[in-house]
């Protein structure tokens, strides 16, 4: 019985996960990766620096599930073949079409890719700070699609909240705070 539990165990950890491509962007990604690796730490052994998992649609919009399968064949699983378990990186999600009224579904291809930090990647200031600077009057197309789709960064650290929501300081000596009913 033990020996038996062994081979089943041992059977267990020989067992595959998804393998996810590592590139600095989806395109890269999925055309041309650097590796694959199915953890944050192989990821970043392979990339050689750190690494973020990202999931992100690519590829043209289809109208159709059924031309987003035809054109994605052997990437995503359909009724007539089934992709290899670590080959699984790869989805069709509907979406809304952009601009158009009304508003129909499309489908597109989305993957999940381990996105090697830094690469390729260029400094982009934030919007606050871009708009204040001066000579920076009007930004171009370029400038403003890049600013737009970088998360939200502060200026500075947040700091700590001294006083609640219902709390008041007193104007006779601020350093007093009373409950404000």
């Amino acid at each position: 019985m033990g020996a038996d539990l062994c081979a089943e165990i041992g059977h267990y950890s020989r067992m595959t996960g998804v393998l996810f491509p590592i590139g600095p962007n989806v395109e890269a990604a999925l055309a041309d990766p650097v590796g694959r690796a199915g953890l944050q730490s192989a990821a970043r052994q392979i990339a050689g620096g750190a690494v973020t998992f990202a999931r992100e649609l690519c590829g043209p919009a289809y109208p159709t599930r059924e031309a987003a399968v035809a054109a994605h064949r052997g990437r995503v699983d359909d009724d007539g073949a089934s992709v290899a378990p670590a080959d699984r990186f790869c989805d069709l999600q509907a979406v809304l079409a952009p601009g158009e009224t009304p508003r129909r579904i499309v489908w597109r291809l989305s993957l999940g890719y381990w996105r090697v930090e830094g690469a390729g990647a260029t400094e982009v200031p934030q919007a606050r700070s871009a708009r204040r600077a001066t000579g920076n009057r009007s930004l171009d197309g370029g400038s403003l699609t890049a600013i737009a789709g970088q998360p939200l960064r502060p200026l500075q650290p947040q700091k700590a909240l001294d006083i609640g929501l219902f709390e008041i300081r007193l104007p006779e000596n601020p350093s007093v705070i009373i409950a404000d009913e």
